[in-house]
């Protein structure tokens, strides 16, 4: 079933390179003159971007606005808490518990009232839809812990639902969050990559969607009249885009009450100038933006060309471009992201430009006229950057830059985020690829999603399960990653082990982990609205303005 709610996609394309932040787009939607202040029991959010591809398990898709939507509109089984860890939601369960060890197995009881907006009851065919799709759809953001299921059983008509793991998993709250409708999905036309490409079929949440515009720049949502859990306090949320003058124009003058918002150091002075009006805060998001260097070709399946490259490109200044001078923050480990807990600096070393000559030199490559040669051909890589995402191609632009005057020759090919990040892996993928890095309450499920080798298909021996990201393997690794999966072995060690391997075979090259500015009036009332992973939406049902 295609989606109720057609949309026109928007999409900014930067223009030529340059080596400082780009220019905030001017006049994509500001506040217009004719547009009212929010309404009593109406709060109004100012935002960035509301571009298209809201599906929360697909690397393509993750930016704010998609969190927001998924954390208002679809059931989880277990809620990301202000504290990092997992917490059951008991508005959508009534339990969850691990019911046997061998196999291991666990059990859960999904309330009898959940129902999706169209009256289908939430039940055992959304678990098996969403581990399917997970297990078998490229570019997934957790993929390790859905190939660990072996079984998923459904009893008492789908509320009591049974999976079975290979292995112990101690990571398995993770799984199951941000559960999509299964009777309408399953058969939809274009499959897993366009579902949620333009909006949602049906939600169960404490909101519903009144309306997406995509070229108005505005979402709409209201309070869910059928959800069967306390409603929530507001009457309407509505998302509206505008450029950095003009969301703290509609921030001073009351027509916003909140700010969400990837700002440059610009557009932060901008928010900070109201002074006591607001509170500006900044709210880590669950991805790092990183470099991912294919292990393949006739020239980077050379580890010592991978090295060489790494250490050809100023990561400062990529940084400093990609960044803009927000609030992002520097991202030092290929696991682990700067918000999280645990986290400390594991690499890289500084650029050194005289170790990448003396590395290219033993793969065989001479520098002759300013361009990097072996046996007659160019050192040529192709830098794959999604055309409807920033910073992305920021930085891609500025990497493309340092290593063309380092002598590499550089084919930048932009597509649309869900094609490259479904092609990284293969054969048709570019030899470098800018994307995120998922960030989530289960690393070691990170590191074997991102790094690790793809398992056999259960399920089906003849078909093969897609890669990683980056279409690397080390087999010589895969013990620990799986150790750190299954729990036999801690975190911190599995880091301390795969981390200094991963760094010497530069096969990923971490930038900064996004965040955004978050700005408040006084009469806003909020939860948390920075917590690592679980801001700002997640306290949206309790949100309230004090009424004068």
């Amino acid at each position: 079933m295609r989606m109720a709610v057609a949309v026109v996609a928007a999409v900014a394309v930067l223009s030529a390179c340059s080596n400082t932040p780009p220019p905030p787009v001017v006049g994509t939607v500001a506040p217009r003159p004719s547009a009212a202040a929010a309404k009593p029991g109406e709060i109004v959010v100012g935002v960035d971007s509301i571009t298209g591809g809201y599906n929360p398990h697909a690397l393509a898709d993750q930016s704010t606005i998609t969190t927001a939507l998924s954390t208002l509109l679809l059931p989880s089984a277990f809620r990301t808490a202000p504290d990092g860890s997992p917490q059951l939601d008991r508005t959508l369960m009534v339990s969850a518990d691990v019911t046997k060890n061998e196999p291991y197995t666990v059990t859960y009881r999904i309330r009898g009232d959940a129902a999706w907006s169209d009256g289908a009851p939430i039940a055992a065919e959304d678990f098996l839809y969403l581990r399917a799709q997970m297990r078998d759809e490229p570019g997934a953001v957790d993929s390790a812990g859905y190939r660990l299921i072996t079984d998923i059983k459904s009893e008492d008509s789908g509320k009591v639902v049974q999976v079975t793991f290979a292995s112990p998993y101690p990571g398995w709250r993770s799984l199951f969050s941000s559960l999509l409708p299964a009777h309408l999905l399953k058969d939809a036309p274009g499959g897993w990559d366009q579902v949620l490409e333009s909006g949602y079929p049906a939600t169960a949440g404490p909101f519903s969607i009144k309306q997406l515009d995509m070229p108005r720049g505005e979402i709409v949502l209201e309070r869910n009249e059928r959800y069967w859990e306390q409603p929530a306090v507001a009457d309407r949320v509505t998302l509206r885009r505008a450029d950095p003058a003009g969301l703290t124009d509609a921030l001073r003058t009351g027509h916003d009450q909140l700010v969400v918002a990837r700002t440059d150091a610009g557009g932060v002075a901008m928010l900070q100038s109201l002074g006591d009006k607001v509170v500006v805060k900044a709210a880590p998001r669950p991805s790092v933006v990183s470099l991912f260097l294919r292990p393949a070709g006739p020239d980077l399946a050379d580890d010592r060309v991978r090295t060489a490259l790494v250490n050809l490109i100023d990561r400062d200044e990529v940084i400093k471009v990609g960044s803009g001078g927000g609030p992002s923050t520097r991202a030092d480990s290929l696991v682990l992201a700067p918000s999280q807990s645990g986290y400390a600096p594991t690499g890289p070393l500084p650029q050194n430009q005289a170790a990448a000559q003396q590395l290219l030199t033993q793969a065989g490559y001479s520098l002759i006229s300013g361009i990097w040669v072996r046996e007659g051909r160019p050192l040529a890589v192709t830098l794959g950057a999604p055309t409807d995402r920033e910073p992305y191609l920021s930085v891609a632009k500025e990497v493309q830059r340092q290593l063309v005057a380092a002598g590499v020759q550089v084919t930048m090919t932009t597509q649309t985020t869900d094609q490259l990040m479904r092609s990284g892996g293969t054969d048709k993928g570019p030899n470098i690829l800018v994307g995120p890095r998922p960030v989530g309450d289960n690393p070691a499920a990170v590191l074997a999603s991102v790094y690790g080798c793809t398992p056999a298909n259960t399920a089906d021996p003849k078909t093969a399960l897609p890669g990683n990201v980056v279409g690397f393997c080390d087999q010589s690794l895969q013990p620990t990653i799986d150790a750190a999966l299954n729990g036999s072995k801690s975190l911190a060690e599995a880091i301390g082990i795969v981390e200094p391997r991963l760094w010497r075979q530069a096969v990923a090259l971490p930038l900064f982990q996004l965040a955004d500015s978050v700005a408040a009036r006084a009469e806003l009332t909020t939860g948390d609205l920075t917590a690592p992973l679980n801001a700002p939406f997640a306290s949206a049902v309790r949100w309230q303005r004090k009424q004068n």
